[in-house]
Parts: C-alpha cells; structure tokens; sequence
C-alpha cells in the first residue's frame, strides 16, 4: 500500500510517481480520452462512416458468396445421391452375370 507524501514533494516528483505507476497512467489515458473525443469525432466521423460502411457492404457480399456455394454445394449432393440411386436400381434390375466356370474335361 503507498504511503502519504508529505505536503514538501514539489509537484514535478509527485508527477513523475504518478507516470511511474501503471494504474495511474491507465485513468490519465481514459481522462484524456474522455476530454478528447468530442473534439476528435467530428474530424474523424466521415473516415470512421466510410470505413463502416464498406464492411457492410463486403459482408453483404459475402453473405451473398456463401449462400450461392451452399447452393451449388446442395445441388452437386443431391446429383450424386440421384446417381447413385439409378446405379443401385440398375444393378437391383440387371444382376450380375457370373461367367461360367470351365471344367477340365471340356478344355481342348
């Protein structure tokens, strides 16, 4: 825990501590941000406005982007699954033919 200073430390010391201390710069970085914005804002609004909305726009489109490959995506599956039901269904119509087995006898 710190101390009290007596009331002699010269206001140079007493600053230097401060900056020395990383809580304390922290609040004086808050305080000045705090203080400073509103004189920033309006000078900064229309980059900051350009900046927003250009994401919009690029997520929109890759919304879009992402929507169209799910598609195509669903449209390859249920190709291979039609295929593969008229491959079944064939082969369920059509069986396999086993080729017959020569005997010895017949072999010349």
């Amino acid at each position: 825990m710190q101390q009290m200073h007596p009331g002699n430390l010269s206001l140079r010391a007493r600053v230097a501590e401060l900056a020395a201390d990383p809580n304390a710069r922290t609040i004086a970085v808050g305080v000045a941000t705090v203080a400073i914005a509103p004189l920033l804002l309006p000078l900064v609004k229309p980059a900051l406005k350009a900046t927003i909305k250009t994401g919009v726009m690029l997520m929109e489109k890759t919304k879009g982007a992402i929507a169209e490959t799910g598609e195509a995506i669903a449209d390859i599956a249920a190709e291979a699954r039609a295929e593969a039901l008229a491959e079944a269904q064939q082969k369920a119509a059509f069986p396999a033919v086993l080729p017959i087995a020569k005997s010895p006898s017949t072999e010349g």
